[in-house]
C-alpha cells in the first residue's frame, strides 16, 4: 500500500490511511522531517521571504498582521541583516519619514534603554553626554536610532515570535536549481542547497544579494551606470567628485618608491580610472561595521591576523607620513560603551576595490571575499594599535578599544555580517534615479520615503596623471528633503515575474540606491512589499495589476509615511 501524504495552510502533515500513522511519526522524527536539514518535503506558505534582514523580517511580520501563511528563510544563522550586525548608527536623515514597523522598531529600542537594567557598563544620562551621533531627530521624540546588536536582535526576535513567524535558518538557496517557475511568468517554489522546497503564491527577494531575483530571471544592474543613460551628473566615473576620505597628496603607488618595475602597491587597480562620469561594473566598497568597547571587564584584545601582510598596510604608513594626523574611523557612541565604527579618511576599514565579484559570486567564492575583508579590518586595527609606523597618538586612542564579550558570542566577538552596501539593483517597472532624489522627478505610487543624501563610497584606487594613488568614487549630494520611493521600484517587470517583491535590490541606478539603501527604509520597503503581496493574492492578480489606491490605504492605516515632512527646526 502507498502511503499519501496531504498538506494544508497550517503546516500539519495528515496521513492517509491510519494503521501507517506510528511508523510515519518515527521516520519523521529520525529524518528530521520538519525541521531538520535534510527534510526534502515540500512546504506550502501563502508568502515566502527569502532573507532575514531587518526589511525581511518587517515583511514577514506583515504578512502575518495580513493573515497570510508566511515563513522567513534566513541563510545564516541570525536574522536582522546589518541591523543587528553592527550597524547601529541609524542613517536616514529626516526620521519623521519613517513610519509603520520601521518606526515600531526604534520605539522599541527606545523603550527597552528607558529601562535602568538595560545599562550595565554606563549610564544612559552618561551616554547622553557622550553621544555624538543620531539618537533622535526631536528631543521628545518616541524612538531611538542608536543601539547595541543584542538589543536590535532581541527586538527582532520577539517581533517574528509575537507573530508566530516561523524562521528557517541556514537555508541557502540552491544557486543552479533553486527556482522552479509555472504557467503565467509565476514562480512556484523554491529549492534550497539542502533539497528542502518552499512553494509560495507570492514570494519576497530580502536579500542584499538579489540571489532570487536573479534565478527568477529578473533583469538586474551590477556597478555603475554611465551619466548618460539616464541623464544624471552623479553617476559613473566620478574622479573630480571624489574629495572626500581621499589620500594624502604625493603618495607613490609602488612597492619600492619610484620603481614602477617594483609593482602596484596591493589595492591599487592598474585598468583605472576610466572615463569621467562613464559607466563600469566596479562595486562601491565593503566593510564591517565594528562593535568595540574601551570598557575593560568587557573587552577582548584585537590580536594580529594569521597571514598579515605589512605590504597591505604600507599605503596606510604613507599617508600616516605625508601628513594625516587623525584616527581613521568614524566612531559613533553606542549604549554601554560601546561604538559602531565606520569608514573615514583616505586608508580605513573600506577594503576598496576587493568586493567586484561579490553580487555574482557562489557561496564559496562570496566567502572567501568575506574572510579577506575581515582579515583587512582585523589587521587594520592592529596595525592602528600597535606599528611603530603609526604614530604613537593615533595607537593610544586606538589601543584602549577591543572587541566586546556580549556582543556575537558565538563567533568571538566579532560579526559575520559584512556591509554589502550594493549588490545587484533590479531593473524594475521604474528605475529611481538622481532626478527623484533631487525633486526633479516624482514618484505617484508611493510605498515609503528615502531621505538620506546620495552616498556612494570609495570604488578603486586608481594612479593619476601626476603618478600617485588616488580613490575615486565618493560622492556624498545631500538631498533637499525626503522624497517617495515608486511601488514600480519593488515590482518586476511584468514579463519577467509576476508573483516576486523585491524591497532591498530595489531597481535603481547607482546612486540613487546610494540614497535609498539605509535599513529604516529596507524595513519600510519589506512592510509594504509584504502588504502588496497579500493583496495580490485577495485580488488574484499580478502585483504590476495590484490597485493601488487600496494599497495605498492600508499602507496609511498601518501609519507609513508616503508624503513629504518638513525637516523638524
Amino acid at each position: 500500500m502507498k502511503l499519501s501524504l496531504i498538506f494544508d495552510s497550517t503546516s500539519f502533515w495528515q496521513p492517509r490511511g491510519g494503521r501507517f500513522l506510528f511508523l510515519t511519526l518515527i521516520a519523521c522524527l529520525i529524518a528530521g522531517c520538519t525541521s531538520g536539514p535534510q527534510a526534502k518535503t515540500e512546504q506550502h506558505y501563502d508568502i515566502i521571504v527569502y532573507g532575514g534582514t531587518a526589511g525581511g523580517v518587517a515583511a514577514a511580520v506583515q504578512a502575518a498582521r495580513m493573515g497570510k501563511s508566511v515563513v522567513l528563510i534566513e541563510p545564516t544563522k541570525r536574522i536582522g541583516g546589518l541591523t543587528t550586525g553592527g550597524l547601529g548608527q541609524t542613517d536616514i536623515g529626516n526620521k519623521q519619514a519613517i513610519g509603520g514597523i520601521s518606526r515600531e522598531f526604534y520605539q522599541r529600542v527606545r523603550q527597552h534603554y528607558e529601562q535602568t537594567s538595560s545599562w550595565p557598563w554606563e549610564s544612559l544620562e552618561g551616554y547622553r553626554n557622550r553621544d555624538g551621533g543620531q539618537r533622535r531627530t526631536l528631543a521628545n521624540e518616541d524612538s531611538m536610532w542608536t543601539f547595541e546588536p543584542s538589543v536590535a536582535l532581541k527586538i527582532l526576535n520577539d517581533l517574528v515570535r509575537e507573530h508566530h513567524v516561523p524562521v528557517i535558518y541556514s537555508e541557502r538557496l540552491d544557486l543552479k536549481r533553486g527556482v522552479k517557475t509555472g504557467p503565467g511568468r509565476k514562480i512556484s517554489s523554491i529549492r534550497m542547497e539542502s533539497g528542502r522546497v518552499f512553494a509560495g503564491r507570492m514570494f519576497i527577494d530580502a536579500t542584499y544579494e538579489g540571489d532570487l531575483m536573479a534565478l527568477a530571471g529578473v533583469s538586474y544592474a551590477i556597478g555603475r551606470e554611465g551619466n548618460g543613460q539616464y541623464a544624471e551628473t552623479l553617476n559613473g566615473v566620478q574622479t573630480a567628485q571624489a574629495k572626500f576620505h581621499q589620500l594624502k597628496p604625493g603618495l607613490d603607488p609602488y612597492v619600492l618608491p619610484g620603481n614602477p618595475q617594483s609593482g602596484l602597491l596591493p589595492g591599487i587597480d592598474p585598468t583605472g580610472p576610466g572615463d569621467e562620469g562613464a559607466g563600469d561594473s566596479r562595486v562601491q566598497a565593503y566593510c564591517f561595521r565594528l562593535c568595540l568597547t574601551d570598557q575593560p571587564e568587557n573587552r577582548l584584545p584585537i590580536l594580529k591576523p594569521k597571514g598579515y601582510r605589512e605590504l597591505d598596510y604600507e599605503l596606510l604608513f604613507r599617508n600616516f607620513e605625508a601628513g594625516e594626523n587623525e584616527v581613521p574611523w568614524i566612531h559613533s557612541a553606542m549604549p554601554n560603551r560601546k561604538t559602531d565604527i565606520n569608514n573615514r579618511l583616505g586608508v580605513s576599514s573600506d577594503f576598496i576595490g576587493q568586493n567586484y565579484l561579490y553580487p555574482e559570486g557562489n557561496y564559496a567564492q562570496r566567502a572567501a571575499i568575506v574572510a579577506r575583508h575581515r582579515q583587512w579590518q582585523q589587521g587594520l586595527m592592529w596595525t592602528l594599535a600597535n606599528h611603530p609606523r603609526v604614530p604613537e597618538a593615533i595607537r593610544q586612542k586606538v589601543a584602549p578599544w577591543g572587541l566586546c564579550r556580549d556582543e556575537f558570542v558565538e563567533t568571538g566577538g566579532w560579526q559575520e555580517q559584512l556591509y554589502v552596501r550594493e549588490a545587484r539593483r533590479m531593473l524594475g517597472e521604474t528605475v529611481m534615479t538622481q532626478h527623484h532624489c533631487q525633486g526633479r522627478e516624482l514618484a505617484t505610487d508611493p510605498v515609503g520615503m528615502a531621505a538620506y543624501g546620495m552616498d556612494s563610497h570609495h570604488v578603486q584606487r586608481y594612479v593619476n596623471a601626476s603618478g600617485h594613488v588616488q580613490n575615486e568614487g565618493d560622492v556624498e549630494v545631500w538631498v533637499n528633503r525626503p522624497y517617495p520611493i515608486s511601488y514600480r521600484a519593488i515590482v518586476p517587470k511584468a514579463l519577467e515575474c509576476e508573483n516576486l517583491l523585491v524591497p532591498v535590490c530595489v531597481s535603481a541606478s547607482h546612486i540613487a540606491f546610494g540614497s535609498i539603501r539605509m535599513e529604516p527604509v529596507f524595513m519600510v520597503l519589506g512592510q509594504s512589499a509584504a502588504t502588496a503581496a497579500a493583496q495580490a493574492i485577495d485580488q488574484q492578480v499580478p502585483v504590476q495589476q495590484l490597485d493601488y489606491q487600496q494599497l495605498q490605504q492600508r499602507l496609511l492605516a498601518d501609519r507609513q509615511v508616503l508624503e513629504n515632512v518638513p525637516r523638524p527646526k
